[in-house]
């Protein structure tokens, strides 16, 4: 498992620096698509809990189709899929790391110098797909499942965003979920016929700030003959 992270990690760097190298941003009336990857850095926001920050570089992509109504003002919307959770220590002794693989769809405006560097905000619906739960007791994973569209978060994710693009086609932005990642009212059996509620009184929260490549860059088509 190391070695294929390892492995995604490096092609997801190189083949975003690659593409850097070829594309710019063009000024047109017309809508266009402009694609990137986002590396994130995330945390819950549970209470007496000890939170942990989570690293997840891959798999995330976002596609938007750009509207750009001046040389300083437009707005985008798009599809993503993005890589998302958190991790926190129920005790001493015992971890848990969980993430959900979402489908979000934003929408946003674009404040600034559009061919430089501008200001972006927005809304993005997500739905969780694909749940994965792991569990460490000192250090050694105990247990791990994942489920598509699983009842044990809320379907519907709900959270604003905000960021301003750097240099060379990298952005930062910072996104805050206005509803809880899981379902707290969940039932589940707990093995000698009862049931019992895993995630009752965990509100959590996600809160994550990201390096985004190449989020806005307009495509232009390379003539291999230059």
């Amino acid at each position: 498992m190391k070695k294929l992270f390892t492995f995604l990690l490096i092609i997801s760097t190189a083949s975003t620096y690659t593409f850097a190298q070829t594309k710019t941003v063009t000024k047109d009336v017309k809508p266009y698509f402009t694609s990137g990857g986002e590396w994130i850095f995330s945390t819950g926001t549970l209470q007496n809990n000890n939170n942990v920050l989570r690293f997840s570089p891959v798999i995330n992509l976002q596609t938007l189709l750009n509207f750009d109504q001046s040389e300083s003002f437009g707005w985008f919307t798009g599809v993503n899929i993005r890589n998302v959770g958190f991790i926190f220590d129920e005790s001493a002794s015992v971890r848990k790391k969980v993430r959900n693989y979402n489908l979000g769809i934003p929408i946003g405006v674009k404040l600034g110098h559009l061919d430089d560097r501008f200001f972006f905000a927005g809304y993005e619906l997500e739905i969780a797909m694909n749940y994965r739960e792991r569990t460490f007791v000192d250090e050694v994973r105990t247990e791990r499942f994942s489920v598509w569209f699983s009842d044990r978060v809320n379907t519907l994710q709900h959270a604003l965003f905000i960021g301003y693009t750097l240099p060379k086609g990298t952005s930062i932005k910072a996104k805050y979920y206005l509803n809880s990642f899981f379902n707290q009212g969940f039932t589940a059996s707990d093995g000698n016929g009862g049931t019992f509620q895993p995630y009752a009184g965990l509100d959590a929260n996600i809160f994550y700030v990201s390096l985004n490549f190449s989020l806005f860059k307009n495509w232009e088509l390379v003539d291999l003959e230059d």
